[in-house]
């Protein structure tokens, strides 16, 4: 009887954990799937690739620039392997090194906005396109 008692007074109720604020930015870029793309756009009326990424970030609280070149600077190089949920990913774009960002969702997916025309929509890397045009994966460093 002591012991079920004592083993009783032993348990802490499991804490639920929240999820990593690049997790949910990631969360808040999924749920813009379908959305035009807008050249300049971040808001969704229309995203381009890094205003998707600004726009989603913004949404749990963090504030980063429009641009790519402005996202490679305030973000920390990331292994492919070691890639995590809300992680940016780029791709060379009309011969431009890092020129496209997109938030990468686990399971070799990412997502993005493409180009003018198309909508916000899931990719991934078993796509032999977005393979030869990946460049790099980085990390914002919030969590």
């Amino acid at each position: 009887m002591v012991l079920i008692a004592l083993t009783g007074c032993g348990h802490t109720p499991a804490q639920e954990s929240v999820p990593p604020l690049a997790s949910r930015a990631a969360d808040h870029a999924l749920a813009m799937v379908g959305k035009p793309y807008r050249y300049g756009g971040n808001t969704p009326k229309g995203f381009d690739c890094s205003g998707l990424v600004q726009y989603s970030y913004a949404r749990v609280g963090v504030k980063l620039p429009h641009g790519t070149r402005h996202l490679l600077r305030v973000s920390q190089p990331v292994s492919h392997k070691k890639l995590k949920r809300g992680d940016l990913v780029f791709f060379t774009q009309e011969g431009k090194p890092s020129s496209h960002v997109a938030l990468y969702l686990g399971g070799n997916r990412f997502v993005h906005a493409p180009s003018s025309g198309k909508n916000v929509y899931v990719a991934g890397f078993n796509d032999s396109y977005w393979q030869r045009h990946f460049t790099e994966a980085r990390r914002v460093e919030i969590d």
